[in-house]
């Protein structure tokens, strides 16, 4: 028996489908509006614009006439200094200074500690289809709060064939073929008081690259599909507790039909990884026959990950015993 643990990582290959996210005014204001305590300013304008770049510009600079690396592909925040410097300009280089700033074809303009923007300004921004907003936030906790949230909104998404579930606050993906019994297990560990994230299909997102946050499609959410039962609302079934929004991935099981494999771990020291959008977790394959509880399986699982995480690798606790045992006995 080997004294180190085997590691193996898998390719997710053609179970995951990659999106690029796609931020749009109308998508950041309807998603963060009353978070960030947004308003709208004037007419509905300039709403189908891209946001590139997840974070906040002050373009003081670019209001003085430089636009020499000017961040034109982020939200544009005017504060109090750049609301005083505006008022201070005469009323036409004000109009044209405005006009240069809204030309560079900027996502929106957000004016913070609730400041209104000027008639003449907001009819510029108008005919420059320019939406602009308010907030009575002051500016450097808009421009946190807002940065925070985007950044949420920029992190690269993948789709996975597979359901999640919460099992004693481990987030499990459970991977299979069509028919393999993914939804019964699922169902087995939700009466057992587990809560569901997703069926069938889940959605994965990479925050920061340094963690794995998984959730349902809007569309599915906190519904199942039985086959000989059909559809089925889970938490209106089992329970407000059953379901959960969105889960950090912390292991994934892959069901398997046992006559599809060709060797089975015994031990538990060939640590195998499942990588999604570049990071890596802990992976696990779970034979399938007839008379095997998988969710009791799956739970037992969960319960070693988590005291993995605490630092207590039952497998290798055992292999350091056994070959201790066996160095006693060649003395």
């Amino acid at each position: 028996m080997s004294d180190k643990p085997m590691t193996q990582a898998i390719s997710s290959g053609s179970d995951q489908r990659k999106n690029i996210p796609v931020v749009t005014v109308e998508s950041f204001y309807r998603a963060h509006a009353e978070k960030l305590h947004l308003k709208l300013e004037g007419k509905r304008v300039g709403f189908h614009r891209k946001i590139r770049e997840p974070t906040i510009n002050r373009p003081g600079l670019a209001l003085s006439g430089f636009y020499n690396y000017f961040a034109e592909k982020r939200v544009q925040v005017l504060g109090a200094a750049e609301q005083s410097y505006l008022k201070s300009l005469p009323r036409k280089r004000r109009i044209e200074r405005f006009r240069g700033l809204c030309a560079q074809k900027i996502p929106c303009l957000v004016t913070s500690r609730g400041a209104h923007l000027e008639a003449d300004l907001l009819a510029v921004a108008e005919e420059e289809q320019v939406a602009v907003f308010r907030t009575p936030m002051v500016t450097m906790r808009f421009i946190n709060a807002a940065t925070i949230a985007m950044e949420v909104d920029f992190s690269p998404t993948v789709t996975e064939f597979g359901s999640m579930v919460d099992v004693l606050g481990i987030g499990v993906l459970i991977r299979g073929q069509s028919g393999i019994g993914k939804s019964e297990c699922v169902l087995g560990l939700i009466e057992r008081g587990y809560s569901l994230v997703s069926d069938d299909v889940t959605r994965v997102k990479s925050l920061e690259g340094r963690e794995l946050v998984a959730t349902a499609p809007e569309l599915t959410r906190y519904h199942m599909e039985v086959r000989g039962i059909g559809i089925i609302n889970v938490a209106s079934i089992f329970g407000i507790r059953s379901i959960r929004i969105e889960k950090r991935l912390d292991m994934v099981v892959t069901l398997q039909d046992w006559q599809e494999l060709e060797e089975v771990d015994r031990i538990g020291l060939d640590q195998e990884y499942y990588e999604i959008l570049k990071l890596q977790v802990s992976h696990i394959t779970i034979p399938v026959r007839p008379g095997r509880d998988i969710a009791r399986l799956i739970e037992v699982a969960a319960m070693d990950q988590k005291l993995k995480g605490l630092g207590r690798n039952s497998a290798s606790d055992f292999n350091e015993k056994l070959l201790g045992l066996m160095e006693t006995k060649e003395t």
